[in-house]
This record gives structure tokens, sequence and C-alpha cells, in this order.
């Protein structure tokens, strides 16, 4: 083995590691997004760790509670993951500029978006509500009526949450496109998935009442619990969701108006 195969410069290491110090000084998402994933498990597990100190019968108590928790959540997971990947394909093919060269209009675009998200969110949480019946013995269509209520309250979230995604990743680029994948997740410990919101401190209680995923989380827990269906959490949840889908389809064509003025249609890497 020659010298030169077994040459070991600490400046060339320095140099490569150096290179990726400055990506990140350059990049906030790539900071947010290696903090981001631990704190976000510790807070939600801390909350369950709470919630179930002082609840333990609750799982013996409400058979497929947390099937059925884990399943929604993954509607409003599924419905932002669907508009912001549908959208980033688009990008990462370079195809924004000649998409909008031809006629289509940006509200065009956001309807595709919707549809494409429901499409992937129905197969994807409609084969693993399938695939629990057999599996688990736990078949999530029991729910009946009030399933429709929750899906489209959480899928309509979910296209909201997607949308401002999409307009972010627009204006900074690709190298903001892991807000794709973390954004949901920031408000998930709020959003009363497996414990109630009376866990949480009160300073944040107003926040997860704000957000239309704890009205329907909870709904789902008292239907399943005391067999019966709160309409008052339903009416918050639609109330919100206009609201919210509303402010979503404008952040997403604010955006893309400043994009264009910009010129960074053409411009989509990092």
């Amino acid at each position: 083995m020659s010298h030169e195969d077994i040459d070991f410069s600490t400046r060339r290491i320095g140099a490569l590691v150096l290179r990726h110090l400055y990506l990140m000084r350059k990049s906030w998402p790539r900071v947010l997004e290696m903090v981001y994933w631990p704190t976000v498990q510790m807070v939600l597990w801390g909350f369950i760790t709470l919630f179930l100190q002082t609840n333990s019968s609750y799982i013996a108590q409400a058979a497929g509670i947390l099937l059925s928790a884990v399943l929604l959540w993954d509607v409003l997971f599924r419905g932002q993951l669907g508009i912001a990947l549908v959208f980033m394909e688009e990008m990462w093919s370079r195809n924004l500029g000649h998409l909008f060269v031809s006629p289509l209009r940006p509200y065009e675009m956001v309807a595709s978006l919707i549809l494409m998200s429901l499409i992937r969110t129905l197969i994807g949480v409609g084969g693993a509500a399938i695939v629990a019946i057999p599996l688990f013995h736990f078949n999530i269509f029991d729910l009946g009526l009030p399933l429709i209520a929750f899906f489209l309250n959480l899928v309509i979230m979910g296209w909201a949450v997607g949308l401002i995604v999409s307009g972010i990743v627009l204006r900074y680029g690709l190298g903001a496109e892991s807000v794709a994948w973390i954004a949901v997740f920031a408000i998930q410990p709020l959003c009363a998935i497996y414990y109630p919101v009376e866990v949480l401190p009160g300073w944040l209680q107003p926040v997860a009442w704000a957000l239309p995923a704890s009205h329907v989380f909870e709904g789902m827990r008292e239907l399943l619990l005391h067999q019966t269906f709160n309409w008052h959490h339903l009416a918050y949840a639609v109330g919100l969701n206009v609201l919210y889908l509303a402010g979503g389809i404008a952040t997403f064509l604010g955006y893309f108006r400043a994009a264009r003025q910009r010129g960074l249609l053409l411009h989509v890497g990092e």
C-alpha cells in the first residue's frame, strides 16, 4: 500500500466539515430540523406519560382508541404531505416554469393539489384501516357517519398547512423542503391526539382549542368512551377550518405572486 493510499489529511476533513457548516449557517431549516425531532418526541411522550399516570384504566375502557387516534392523525399528516410532495415534485423536476407558460392559473394548481392530496390520503389511510381489521380486529369504519366528519375536518386542516408549506418552499427554495416534513408535527403535541386538552399546561390550552384537530380528537374520544357525538366540537372544527383553508390558499397565492415577480419560478434550487 503506497503512502498516497494511506495519506490522512485533517485539513481536507476539516474543509469538508466546514463546507457543511456553512450550508447549515445559510439554511435555518436544516438547523431547525436537527433540534426539532427530539424536542417534539420528548414533549409528546411527556404529555402522554402525564395523562396515563392519572388515568391508568384509560386504554382498557376505550378499546381501539389509540388505533383510532393513529389512523385519524395520519389523515391530517397525509393531507398536508399530499399537497407538499406533489408540489415539490414539480420543483424537483424543474417543471414550474413550463407549467405556468401554459394557460394554467395558480388557483387551478391549488385545486389540483387538493384533489391529489385527497386521492393519496384515501389510498394511504384507507389501506391502513383495512389492514387493521384482520390484524388487530379493529374496524374504524364502525364509527359510522361521524368518521366522515372527522376525516373531512382533518384532511382540510392538512390542506391548509400543506398550502402554506408549499408557499414557503416556493419562496425560499428547496433548501426549505424539510419544512414539509416537520410542519404538521410542530402542532402534534397540541392536537390532543392521545390525551385530552386538559393535560396541557393552562397557557397552552387556548392554543390547542384554536386548532380544528383538537376538536376532532376530543370528539372522537367522547364518541368512543361515551357513545355520544359532540356537535359543538364539530361546529368549532368546521368554523376554524374555513379560516385555516382560506388562509392557506391566500398564503400560497401570495407567495406564488411574489415568486413570479422575482423570477423564482425558473430558479427553484437551494
